[in-house]
């Protein structure tokens, strides 16, 4: 199984190569309840698993309002969500 290094809210963390950036997520902070707030500063996070519902999306290499379920993991990749990120997206 091949791993690579990606950083989630400038944390450093080891992943499978195969995952997508939402696995990365779950696994890195298993404790997660939102990766992010609405406007209306709603804790929103990861649900339909597919792209559809578009609650999952994170800043990934700077670029806002990526879904994370739908985008696998490249090594060195930079994700922020949450406090550690965009906070409203």
């Amino acid at each position: 199984m091949a791993t690579l290094t990606v950083f989630i809210n400038n944390r450093s963390y080891t992943c499978d190569a195969s995952t997508t950036v939402a696995g990365a997520i779950t696994q890195a902070t298993p404790q997660l309840s939102a990766t992010r707030q609405s406007v209306r500063d709603m804790p929103r996070t990861m649900v339909c698993g597919m792209g559809i519902c578009f609650e999952c999306r994170v800043t990934i290499n700077g670029a806002a309002h990526q879904l994370a379920c739908q985008t696998p993991v490249a090594s060195g990749m930079r994700i922020t969500y949450g406090e550690g990120g965009d906070a409203k997206l």
